[in-house]
């Protein structure tokens, strides 16, 4: 037997039936052939007609999310051997995780069968006490990226905006088109940096959420104290302003965006495990906020949404503090010397506050597909309609090497 779909009058029919010549399929059918049932084919197949049509209408706008390339795929392509490929495409910790993390997954493996904590309490309370906050005011989530989905799938839908920088995370415009929203892109200021008061400006009585990534990626720059508290001034109740920090370890000096929380304004700030902390491939990060706003994240996450082995490695990452700065340490004197480069090559690049560098290469692909051939991969910005521009992420002494190397002969390939 078959089973097709087939349409009346606007209706989507199931029916089922043997594999007959055609003239018996449309005897069997009569009057469904239509719009809805896409062909008769050779021997009686009936082509099934296209899901696509009732998919949601706002996943049909979007365009996926397309991550750096995988050193395994490179090694494939180029017929290398994983171990002589360099990424820094992804903005990732050199130096990998701290040896206690590390650990504390292998002890958490040995009971891998029961499902995690639900509530990530262990991790929460710890959380709360590092900030000072109460542990009602914490939600944990699988990396920044759900956190981002869970501010926007509590507060967005048709007919309302949220508001972000031209130059900020990729995410947000994803996450509005998946919630039907409009996404308020607001131009950067000459130097890189958030216009903020342009953004208050952008702010509406449709507006729900105001996204701040600070420093901001895929630039680098940074908003600081004073811009922020007049920012804060401004934005009226009904919006809530989400500090997006995930390279806020790597920032000098650090604005202290938890004190709008302590002060009971909309406020969620965003830190994440997968920079400084090196955790990216277990996907966790936290958010501290309102208990109202926390509550309201709470009811709109996952069950179970945060693995057993990426919450063991959390709570011994708060407890590695050497770590956490011996890779904060890395990232600044190796960006410091990057910076450097660029400046004695008269390469135009954007000052970083994170663990990266924006880099003017001319031709971003052309530039990127060079060093992929020489086993370095980096992150062109066409994506961002950055055409001209690579983002490299800062790697060990070794790694910055190669691709130093790779990019100057690049540069005059």
């Amino acid at each position: 037997m078959s089973l097709f779909y087939i349409k009346r009058k606007g209706k989507p029919r199931q029916l089922q039936f043997s594999i007959c010549k055609t003239s018996r399929v449309s005897a069997l059918l009569p009057g469904y052939l239509g719009p809805g049932l896409s062909s008769i084919g050779g021997g009686g197949i009936m082509t099934p007609m296209s899901i696509l049509p009732y998919a949601h209408s706002y996943v049909q706008g979007i365009r996926a999310y397309k991550p750096g390339k995988p050193i395994s795929e490179t090694a494939r392509e180029l017929h290398m051997k994983p171990e002589d490929i360099v990424k820094l495409a992804s903005n990732e910790n050199p130096l990998g995780a701290s040896p206690l993390a590390v650990r504390a997954m292998q002890q958490a493996a040995r009971e891998i069968n029961l499902y995690p904590d639900g509530s990530s309490y262990e991790l929460r309370t710890k959380i709360a006490e590092r900030f000072g906050v109460e542990l009602d005011q914490t939600v944990v989530g699988s990396g920044g990226s759900e956190l981002i989905e869970l501010v926007c799938h509590t507060c967005l839908g048709p007919g309302t905006e949220l508001v972000a920088a031209r130059y900020s995370f990729a995410m947000y415009p994803l996450m509005c088109k998946l919630f039907g929203a409009a996404f308020v892109e607001v131009e950067n200021k000459p130097d890189w940096t958030h216009d903020l008061q342009a953004m208050l400006r952008a702010i509406t009585p449709r507006t729900r959420v105001v996204f701040v990534t600070n420093p901001t990626n895929p630039v680098g720059s940074m908003v600081q104290q004073q811009e922020l508290d007049e920012f804060m001034a401004g934005v009226p109740e009904h919006v809530i302003v989400v500090f997006d920090e995930a390279y806020i370890h790597f920032a000098d000096p650090q604005p202290d965006t938890l004190r709008y929380v302590r002060e009971g304004k909309n406020a969620v700030v965003m830190r994440t495990f997968s920079k400084a902390y090196g955790l990216a491939g277990v996907r966790i990060g936290f958010a501290v906020t309102t208990t109202e706003i926390a509550g309201l994240l709470h009811k709109v996450r996952s069950p179970f949404n945060v693995s057993s082995l990426a919450q063991a490695a959390a709570l011994a990452a708060l407890d590695d503090e050497q770590h956490v700065q011996k890779s904060v340490q890395l990232v600044r004197a190796e960006r410091k010397r990057y910076e450097e480069t660029f400046r004695a090559w008269g390469v135009p690049f954007v000052p970083s506050q994170g663990n990266f560098v924006l880099v003017n290469v001319g031709d971003g692909e052309r530039i990127f597909h060079e060093c992929l051939k020489r086993g370095v991969i980096l992150r062109p910005m066409s994506g961002y309609g950055l055409h001209e521009y690579i983002r490299i992420t800062i790697g060990s002494a070794e790694q910055n090497d190669r691709c130093l190397q790779a990019l100057g002969e690049a540069l005059k390939a």
